[in-house]
């Protein structure tokens, strides 16, 4: 391996998913999992295909209730191509498998530079010989509708035939999760397969409910060797290309797989089919996708690329190389927003969660035409937003918890635990924090961009009708002169109701209310900026009067946060819980990751405990710097010194199970900011969630597409303390020392490629060349002016 690949050697049936899922080649629209081209979906592999913003809804019966669930959909399988012995006589031999006794050699190498995925194995033939067998595929980031698989095979010591088979295969459905088996999986409707012209073969099949068009095309041709043979066979879900090629010593057979993809959602074409007909017809040959692929891919690391020494640096580009598979700059011509499992799997049924919270700091500062593009996608969504809040007996905007497709609320309604087996209850669509996330985002993004286009525009609108919706639903508290926020699910999701209430939802989680005052006190600030007439405008659109604006005042600094024992309360009652032997459980089960899981299955219940799945009160810790945190709580009348900021994150690292891969990197940043020893322990986690699959088998159904974001954040903002403010850039380094080193560059305002680099006790701002103006640079309260060209040098702490 190198700093820029990443090997798998052998074929080691339990892992394949795992490294499927982590070899998934895609380029901002659509994507595949890294299976190998001979498989098809069984329980060791899964040759998954998405597309971006494809999802389909189905009914399905489960536990005597009539349930609907949206799923993006497992597109039909493009990959499909096998190999087997033609011998003299006209029979064939078994289609070659890597999991028989004669296929060895076999290794995987992800080569991130170029985002090619090359597969090398070697296969004994009947009557001796050996066969060398090696495949080369892309997912075009040029042409995002393009993807190219090459296969090249070699005889050592003989001669003869070898046949090969090339599909596109319809019979496929949602299978990548097991505990989703159960539910309704095919959708897919209307399938049609044929040939145009004498190598290419087509498919085309429409979605059963949103009735999205699919189009697919497919040229396989033989170069180097042509072809003896050749014969297309349509059926009715399948169309295969069989041809025969010859191979000798010396003598190499290339056979070129060129793929087009186009859905019914893609602008600018009226005919998925024939779009991609016209497109696989007209793409270059592999040698020419390759050098453009790879030319694309060169831009986007000198744009993109972080720089830190020895393994780490590994991990942290690989989890970068993901990010931009699943969101790169072809997302931003898209309607999509960030599915929390990436284009990788199907677990969360590629649903969009909270997690652009941990993905759009990042994007920001990198590719902001894609952040202002996926909050466009939550922009569109706000009437639906709006009218479940009024369906729900609020003002303003209710984003739903999971979202999909269009704008309802896609969180399921029961959910299976596989300890027990029983479907339980979902209440998790109260997590109202959502719309939090969503300003934070609007927020940020204008802070990083400086675009008061879309701040006073589009982004305006959410805010607002966000702050509007917590300041209707807050109730006052008679005698005490407090606003409580009743009946939420806090970021934790262990606790959904208190035990042995009738109701679902929680009162005053402390994340919630905070984050929720934050917003109001940013609404409160964007109204006097806007321009007058684009106020007057807004305000009379939404129906806003000022004397709203006077309860917004209250309402943010009067909203109620509980303690108990000197620590914030995760919410109201949390200190009467009952306290978890953690010793006992963690001696009994390997694993209590999940612990909400085993108390069920145990008849108990996580809602009796101090027990929580991942960070929820140190969200805040991840969100804000310590000083804005501190004007927070004090804008609400709280003290909260770093004395009751210490014992709260000390009282929450005693019980948090770390049940999500997103708990690691809050924890490792919120305690690298408090300058603790243990902060490189989850920070470490964090960076291994996905490759060491630390959650026991659930990166094989899609990477963790925010854990991976984070840890990039983790760098960028994290251990610099970069903050984008007050149209300066603020930085207050905090020391780690496994990651004392790094560089990265980044794009604010107008200057492209701002150099930011640590090392040997000091920080180093670059600002490159251009016409723009100096940027102000604010390091450890020490203000500077940095004009293009120039480079500063900066002494910080080492602790």
């Amino acid at each position: 391996m190198s700093e820029w690949t990443w090997e798998y050697e052998g074929y080691v049936p339990g892992e394949e998913r795992l490294r499927e899922a982590l070899c998934t080649l895609g380029n901002g629209c659509f994507a595949t999992r890294g299976a190998v081209p001979e498989s098809r979906a069984g329980l060791l592999h899964y040759p998954g295909t998405y597309a971006a913003g494809v999802y389909n809804r189905l009914e399905s019966d489960v536990a005597g209730h009539r349930v609907v669930n949206e799923d993006m959909v497992n597109l039909p399988n493009w990959l499909h191509l096998r190999l087997r012995q033609r011998f003299a006589d006209g029979a064939s031999g078994p289609w070659l498998s890597p999991d028989t006794q004669q296929s060895f050699d076999h290794r995987h190498t992800l080569d991130l530079r170029r985002a090619v995925l090359t597969r090398r194995f070697r296969y004994r033939m009947q009557g001796g010989g050996v066969l060398e067998v090696e495949q080369v595929r892309l997912m075009h980031m040029t042409d995002p509708h393009v993807a190219a698989l090459r296969t090249v095979v070699r005889a050592d010591d003989w001669s003869g035939e070898i046949e090969v088979e090339s599909g596109l295969d319809g019979d496929v459905s949602n299978a990548n999760v097991r505990r989703y088996r159960s539910l309704a999986r095919h959708h897919l409707i209307r399938m049609r397969t044929g040939a145009s012209e004498a190598d290419t073969t087509w498919l085309s099949c429409r979605t059963s409910a949103s009735d999205i068009g699919i189009g697919m095309a497919a040229r396989t041709v033989a170069s180097a060797e042509p072809a003896t043979a050749s014969e297309i066979r349509p059926s009715h879900r399948r169309v295969v290309h069989r041809l025969v090629v010859p191979v000798g010593p010396g003598r190499s057979a290339v056979v070129d797989k060129t793929v087009a993809l186009h859905t019914s959602r893609d602008r600018a074409i009226g005919d998925p089919l024939g779009a991609a007909l016209d497109r696989v017809a007209a793409a270059d040959d592999f040698t020419a996708l390759l050098a453009s692929h790879t030319g694309a891919w060169a831009r986007l690391w000198r744009g993109a690329d972080i720089r830190v020494p020895g393994e780490a640096g590994r991990i942290l580009r690989l989890h970068l190389f993901h990010v931009l598979q699943t969101l790169s700059p072809n997302t931003a011509d898209l309607d999509v927003g960030v599915p929390a499992r990436g284009l990788h799997g199907e677990a969360y049924r590629g649903h969009v969660f909270w997690d652009e919270l941990f993905v759009l700091p990042y994007l920001n500062l990198h590719f902001p035409d894609v952040s202002r593009a996926l909050l466009d996608y939550r922009h569109r969504r706000l009437p639906r937003a709006c009218r479940a809040a009024r369906a729900a007996g609020r003002r303003g905007a209710m984003y739903p918890w999971q979202s999909g497709s269009d704008g309802r609320e896609e969180t399921q309604q029961l959910h299976l635990n596989p300890r027990s087996g029983r479907w339980l209850p979902d209440h998790s669509h109260l997590q109202h924090h959502v719309g939090s996330a969503i300003a934070y985002n609007v927020w940020q993004y204008s802070e990083a961009t400086g675009d008061t286009e879309y701040l006073h525009t589009k982004g305006a609108e959410m805010l607002l009708q966000i702050a509007r919706f917590w300041a209707d639903g807050a109730e006052p508290e008679p005698g005490t002169g407090r606003f409580r926020i009743r009946g939420v699910v806090g970021p934790d999701e262990y606790h959904d109701h208190y035990p042995g209430a009738d109701r679902p939802g929680l009162d005053d989680n402390a994340y919630t209310n905070v984050t929720a005052a934050w917003v109001l006190s940013r609404a409160l600030d964007l109204v006097p900026r806007l321009p007058a007439w684009r106020r007057g405008e807004l305000f009379e659109r939404i129906g806003l009067d000022t004397g709203e604006l006077a309860k917004w005042e209250e309402v943010s600094r009067k909203l109620r946060v509980p303690f108990h024992e000197g620590v914030i309360s995760q919410f109201d009652g949390y200190g009467d819980l009952a306290e978890l032997d953690w010793d006992a459980y963690r001696a009994r089960y390997p694993d209590i990751r999940r612990l909400d899981r085993v108390l069920e299955a145990e008849g108990d219940s996580v809602n009796r405990y101090q027990a929580s799945k991942q960070a929820d009160v140190l969200m805040l810790g991840y969100l804000f710097s310590s000083t804005e945190l501190r004007g927070l709580f004090d804008r609400l009348g709280y003290d909260v010194d770093d004395e009751v900021w210490r014992r709260t994150v000390d009282h929450y690292l005693r019980r948090t199970s770390h049940g999500s891969t997103l708990s690691g990197l809050v924890h490792g940043l919120v305690l690298a900011r408090a300058r603790r020893a243990d902060a490189w322990r989850y920070a470490r986690e964090s960076l291994e969630a996905d490759i060491a699959d630390i959650q026991g088998g659930t990166t094989g159904e899609g990477i963790h597409l925010g854990a991976m974001a984070g840890t990039l954040d983790l760098v960028q903002r994290g251990l610099t303390g970069l903050e984008t403010r007050e149209d300066a850039l603020h930085l207050d380094p905090v020391p780690l020392p496994a990651l004392s080193e790094y560089s990265f560059s980044l794009r604010y305002r107008g200057h492209w490629g701002i150099g930011v680099r640590r090392r040997d006790g000091e920080i180093e701002i670059e600002v490159p060349d251009s016409e723009e103006s100096p940027v102000s640079v604010v390091v450890a309260g020490r203000a500077v002016s940095v004009a293009p060209g120039e480079t500063r040098t900066f002494m910080v702490p080492e602790d």
